[in-house]
């Protein structure tokens, strides 16, 4: 299922139905951000790149993704018809996951934890 035992644990609790619908966004998200490590941060699964990048957690109806709130204030013209806060969007269990959307705040949040990084970087040198 997942290579993280700790992540494993986490979802362990969930309906079979949820389970799946957390597993493909876990690794829909993998696919897309591929140099991302995985851990438990926050007590929630969180991809790191130069940082965190996303966090996925469980809740009763729905899956929150944690994208911080910069992305969210970013693509928040895109969010209609979606439950979100400034640093959480509820992807609701009975509704499909914006696949699309996570993708381009994925994308988005790969792009920023880079600069973020390199900037970093330039500043030691």
């Amino acid at each position: 299922m997942l290579e993280n035992h700790d992540i494993e644990n986490y979802i362990s609790d969930y309906a079979i139905d949820v389970q799946k619908r957390f597993v493909e966004l876990f690794h829909f998200i993998q696919e897309i951000a591929p140099e991302a490590s995985t851990k438990m941060s926050y007590g929630m699964p969180t991809f790191d790149l130069h940082g965190n990048l996303v966090h996925i957690g469980k809740a009763k109806n729905h899956i929150g993704f944690y994208p911080g709130p910069h992305a969210i204030e970013t693509f928040q013209s895109e969010l209609v018809g979606i439950n979100f806060s400034k640093g959480a969007i509820q992807f609701q269990n009975n509704q499909p996951v914006p696949f699309d959307l996570v993708r381009k705040i994925v994308c988005f949040r790969v792009m920023e934890n880079k600069e973020k990084f390199r900037l970093k970087s330039q500043k030691k040198n």
